[in-house]
């Protein structure tokens, strides 16, 4: 299923993944990642990205709501989830 690569510099284990396995096997490389082991998830063998554990900092600055992008300096838009709301309203009723 999994292979694990010892990594003696940092001294912690990376585990490689196939994309079927991330399909199948999503729960079990979560909770891998959720002990603070990184997954490199593989496409035909070669490394397609990185699935890393989340810092609490990180966390934080994922639920914050503020704009960014071309959007921060939209005067029409002040509080984020009222806008998004605002545009989903015809498809989500």
């Amino acid at each position: 299923m999994f292979t694990f690569q010892s990594v003696n510099l940092i001294k912690r284990y990376i585990v490689k993944a196939t994309a079927k396995d991330l399909r199948f096997h999503s729960k079990e490389i979560l909770d891998t990642v959720s002990r603070g082991e990184e997954v490199i998830i593989t496409v035909r063998g070669m490394p397609q990205a990185k699935l890393i554990p989340l810092d609490k900092d990180d966390n934080r600055k994922l639920h914050s709501s503020s704009i960014f992008g071309i959007w921060k300096d939209n005067k029409n838009i002040s509080i984020v989830e009222e806008y998004t709301r605002k545009i989903r309203k015809g498809r989500f009723q």
